[in-house]
């Protein structure tokens, strides 16, 4: 159970990320002037998308801390960096964001350290 507690944190993570972006693509860009800006993102606070990316986050904090009952941090916290690949990976799907050699190598340390620092 607790490893469902800690794919969920990733899952919601990364949909929380994926929705945002989405929604703030959709947006268009940061306005100049001061007022503009937090007219903008607080109209984009609004939009349901961003609602249920924010909510997402939270739902991600209490499935977080139902992990941290069950398990040592130092054993759970480095497969929260699985976030980071499927950021990667769903950034290229859904908004073709190019995966560059650098990315993928990135990635694959990511990995390697998920997979080693999850043994001790």
């Amino acid at each position: 159970m607790s490893y469902l507690y800690i794919a969920l944190t990733i899952l919601l993570t990364v949909y929380g990320q994926v929705v945002i972006k989405w929604q703030a693509q959709l947006a268009g860009p940061l306005p100049a002037g001061i007022l503009d800006k937090l007219f903008f993102l607080l109209r984009l606070t609004c939009n349901p998308w961003v609602l249920s990316g924010l909510a997402a986050a939270f739902l991600a904090a209490l499935a977080w801390m139902a992990a941290m009952t069950r398990l040592p941090l130092s054993h759970a916290y480095p497969f929260v960096s699985f976030s980071f690949v499927l950021v990667l990976i769903s950034s290229a799907v859904f908004f073709h964001e190019p995966l560059t050699w650098p990315k993928l190598v990135g990635m694959a340390c990511i990995v390697a350290g998920i997979v080693i620092g999850s043994q001790g």
